[in-house]
C-alpha cells in the first residue's frame, strides 16, 4: 500500500507540518483552503489546493475532492475530522488509507463510559467511578463529575459535599448536552493535589507497540494544556516504565493502530496514577516528543498506515 498522493483535511499549522515530512517521504500533497486561509502558507507548498464551499468540517465535500483527484491516503491533522469515526470509516469504504487507527479505536475511546470500561478489562489502573449518583457514597467526596463525551473541562464539576451533587449533576449535563449533543455523565474520585501525564504511543498492523516517553501537561487554564515539557520532572524511569507498559496494555486490547496519546492522572503526593483518556489522534504538542526521541510522528503514521512494520522494539528508543 504504497502512498504516493496525500491530501491533508486540516489547514495551517499542522498542515504544513504533515506537508514538510509528506515530502521528506516523496509524497505529493493536496491541501483544502476556506476564502479567509486562500493566501496561507500550506496552500502554497502543496503541489494541489481546493477551495471548500463552506468548513473544514465538511467531511462529504473533502472525500469527493479525495476520490476526484485520486488520493492514495487522508492524514486527517488534529481537531475538525481527526476524531471523527465515521469519517475514518467513509475514507476506508472510498477506498482510501486513513492516517489514523481503525474507526472501531476512536469510537470506543470517544467515549469516555467505554474506554474506562477497556481500561479495566486491560488491568490499567482506574479511579473509582459510577454513573448511579445513589453510589456516590461509595467513591466518596470530592467528587469530580463528568461528561460522557467530549472534553475540554466541558460538562465536569467539582463536588465536596453531598447537599450539591444533584444540582452540580443537572449542570453537567446541561453543559455536555449543549456542547456534545450527550448529556450523559458520570462520577469520578477527585484528587486535589495532581499531575497530568501521558505518555505517546506508536503501534502497527503487526501488533507492534512501543511508547515514547511521557509529555507532563500538568500547568492548565481553564482544562487547556499551556504548557508541555517532557520529560517530567517527577517521573524516574521505574515510574516511565509503568505508565508505558500501563499504556501499551491499553493499546493492544484496542489492537491500537498509528499514534495516540493515553492520558494519566498523578496524585503528586503517592505518584500512584489512573488512567484518563485516549486520544486517537496526532496532538498539538507531539513535537515535544520528536525532540526528546529523534522520532518523526507524522513519518511514522504514514509508514504504518502503508503496511510497514514498525522496525524498532520499546529498548531501541532513547530519551535525551
Amino acid at each position: 500500500m504504497t502512498i504516493k498522493k496525500l491530501l491533508i483535511s486540516n489547514r495551517g499549522e499542522i498542515a504544513s507540518r504533515i506537508i514538510k515530512s509528506a515530502h521528506d517521504m516523496g509524497i505529493t500533497c493536496v491541501a483544502i483552503y476556506t476564502e479567509a486561509d486562500k493566501n496561507t502558507p500550506y496552500v502554497r507548498e502543496a503541489e494541489q489546493s481546493f477551495k471548500l464551499s463552506d468548513s473544514y468540517l465538511n467531511a462529504k465535500e473533502i472525500l469527493e475532492i479525495a476520490k476526484k483527484n485520486n488520493v492514495d491516503a487522508i492524514h486527517p491533522g488534529y481537531g475538525f475530522l481527526s476524531e471523527n469515526a465515521n469519517f475514518a470509516n467513509n475514507v476506508k469504504k472510498a477506498g482510501i488509507i486513513w492516517i489514523g487507527p481503525s474507526a472501531n479505536a476512536i469510537k470506543k475511546m470517544g467515549d469516555k463510559l467505554t474506554a474506562k470500561e477497556i481500561a479495566i478489562k486491560a488491568n490499567v489502573p482506574t479511579l473509582p467511578m459510577t454513573s448511579d449518583p445513589k453510589k456516590a457514597n461509595s467513591i466518596g467526596y470530592p467528587i469530580l463529575v463528568k461528561a460522557a463525551a467530549g472534553g475540554g473541562g466541558k460538562g465536569m464539576r467539582i463536588v465536596e459535599k453531598a447537599k450539591d451533587l444533584k444540582e452540580s449533576i443537572k449542570a453537567a449535563e446541561r453543559e455536555a448536552e449543549g456542547g456534545f449533543g450527550d448529556k450523559r455523565v458520570f462520577l469520578e474520585r477527585y484528587i486535589k493535589r495532581s499531575r497530568h501525564i501521558e505518555i505517546q504511543i506508536l503501534g502497527d498492523s503487526f501488533g507492534n507497540i512501543v511508547h515514547l516517553g511521557e509529555r507532563e501537561c500538568s500547568i492548565q487554564r481553564r482544562h487547556q494544556k499551556i504548557v508541555e515539557e517532557s520529560p517530567s520532572p517527577m517521573v524516574d524511569e521505574e515510574m516511565r516504565e509503568k505508565m508505558g507498559d500501563a499504556a501499551i496494555k491499553l493499546a493492544s486490547k484496542l489492537k491500537y493502530e498509528s499514534a495516540g496519546t493515553v492520558e494519566f492522572l498523578v496524585d503528586e503526593k503517592t505518584k500512584e496514577f489512573w488512567f484518563l483518556e485516549v486520544n486517537t489522534r496526532l496532538q498539538v504538542e507531539h513535537p515535544v516528543t520528536e525532540e526528546v526521541t529523534g522520532i518523526d510522528l507524522v513519518k511514522e503514521q504514514l509508514r504504518i498506515a502503508s503496511g510497514e512494520e514498525l522496525g524498532y522494539e520499546q529498548i531501541d528508543i532513547d530519551f535525551y
